[in-house]
């Protein structure tokens, strides 16, 4: 073989060797509905004939994974998770700029995520704050049924309630953030501490507290009310509370990884994801989230964001680093180190 010929070879082989990677997409997944990940995986696979790896790790999780990974990035896109933790990376660099065109598909509430992050997020679902309780314990203890946060302080609830570390779960964060917007900070705070006797534990991800609740091994617990509904449609005895005081909701988001290997697999996985089609896949696997896209039709267990009575979120204020940090800390420092 001469030199050009043997030139060409190793050039090709070379391509051959590395074949995948041009039709590959790695997608960090944050929903803890595993079905729901895999099926956005696979209908992007059979649109695109692209293929997904998927990692699937709690939101304040998967946000601490991307910063590690900030100097060489092993994730294309990440899915799914509150906007909070977006906003944040976003914030620090994290996140690539693109401004999808099927952006005006979606709800009013979901664009301002996109506008506040400068076309670095878009939103990909709703879900709103909640408690889950079970109805089984209910009856059997005779527990009191929480209708407003400072309920959760009736002695009654001594170890009876589960809630999330905001400093690994994006939902644990979204209540943190809630009550300090409800009741302001320092009384927030110390509704929480005050709340310690009656907390259990304090579990690392969003879905553990409505996981024991709905096995009955634990009275209640902080959700989103689509985590809720999801139980009750699998025939779970729990039941929903919004707290008279008033709910946060989350921007359940995505977002393309800065310096993405795969930039425009990832293009193309952000387009689709906000269409029609991409958002029926939550409801298909039965994940009862509410969609951003404006043309999804709602079954009827899932409420339009509008008509339920939500605060004035502010996802600017608690989606910047400076907050988070804050919050988190003095979270750690005077709620779960008091805990322990």
């Amino acid at each position: 073989m001469n030199r050009g010929l043997l030139s060409a070879f190793l050039v090709c082989a070379a391509g051959a060797a590395a074949g995948p990677a041009w039709a590959q997409l790695n997608m960090y997944c944050s929903s803890p509905n595993t079905a729901w990940c895999q099926g956005m995986a696979i209908g992007f696979e059979k649109l695109s004939g692209v293929k997904v790896a998927v990692v699937q790790k709690a939101t304040g999780e998967m946000l601490a994974q991307v910063k590690a990974e900030k100097e060489n990035p092993k994730g294309d896109v990440w899915w799914a998770g509150p906007a909070d933790s977006y906003l944040q990376a976003a914030e620090e660099g994290l996140l690539e700029t693109y401004a999808s065109p099927n952006v005006v598909q979606l709800h009013d509430w979901a664009r301002r995520v996109t506008e506040l992050s400068g076309n670095r997020v878009a939103g990909v679902y709703g879900g709103i704050l909640t408690l889950g309780y079970n109805t089984e314990l209910q009856e059997k203890k005779k527990l009191p049924v929480p209708k407003c946060w400072k309920d959760l302080l009736d002695p009654a609830l001594k170890g009876e309630v589960m809630l999330g570390n905001p400093n690994s779960s994006g939902t644990a964060y979204l209540m943190l953030a809630s009550l300090v917007q409800v009741f302001g900070e320092d009384e927030a705070f110390r509704f929480m501490k005050a709340l310690n006797a009656n907390v259990a534990s304090y579990a690392r991800s969003g879905i553990g507290p409505m996981t024991a609740v709905k096995r009955g091994e634990i009275y209640l617990g902080s959700s989103v009310l689509h985590g809720v509904i999801n139980e009750i449609v699998a025939g779970f005895p729990v039941r929903p509370i919004l707290p008279c005081e008033g709910v946060g909701y989350e921007v359940g988001s995505m977002a393309i990884i800065k310096g993405a290997r795969n930039l425009d697999h990832a293009k193309q996985f952000y387009d689709w994801a906000l269409t029609l089609e991409a958002q029926k896949i939550g409801l298909d696997v039965k994940e009862y989230a509410i969609p951003t896209n404006r043309s999804v039709p709602l079954p009827p267990m899932v409420p339009n964001l509008t008509e339920v009575k939500v605060i004035n979120y502010d996802f600017a204020k608690y989606g910047s680093s400076e907050t988070r940090k804050r919050l988190l800390e003095r979270w750690e420092k005077e709620i779960n180190a008091a805990a322990k």
